[in-house]
């Protein structure tokens, strides 16, 4: 007889062994036509130029994860909201507090500038600006 451990074990090999077969079995079963067409970066229907490494911008990813983390917690309000007459009070006030920190945390990120898409470039001082006695350059 197993133990607790045993079946959690048994249930770990079995869904690793069911995804093992099937990828063999993908790959007994599919198709190999490699060609230069097949193989070259798919830019929506544009003809690619350049490598496709290219360093994207970390903005990309910052309001990509904003999203999806607000978006997700979001979501958590629809079936609040559909049993809301049944919870009472205390629902209605656990979710106010819920939504409060959501909106502080909406309000930390807009606040730091992560959601502007287009960030200004800093002005990093040059060792000529800090002398005294030197005309600074004029910002246009």
């Amino acid at each position: 007889m197993l133990s607790e451990f045993g079946i959690v074990f048994l249930y770990f090999a079995l869904g690793v062994g069911f995804v093992g077969i099937a990828l063999v079995a993908a790959w007994l079963v599919r198709p190999s036509k490699p060609n230069p067409i097949k193989n070259s970066t798919y830019e929506c229907g544009e003809i690619p130029i350049g490598d496709s490494w290219v360093r994207f911008n970390v903005r990309f990813y910052v309001i990509a994860l904003v999203f999806l983390l607000f978006d997700v917690e979001i979501v958590f309000l629809l079936p609040w909201a559909l049993v809301f007459k049944q919870l009472g009070w205390f629902a209605f006030v656990e979710m106010i507090l819920f939504v409060l920190i959501l909106a502080a945390g909406f309000i930390y990120v807009w606040g730091k500038g992560d959601l502007d898409w287009d960030k200004p470039r800093p002005y990093i001082a040059k060792l000529e600006d800090l002398v005294v006695g030197r005309k600074k350059p004029s910002k246009l």
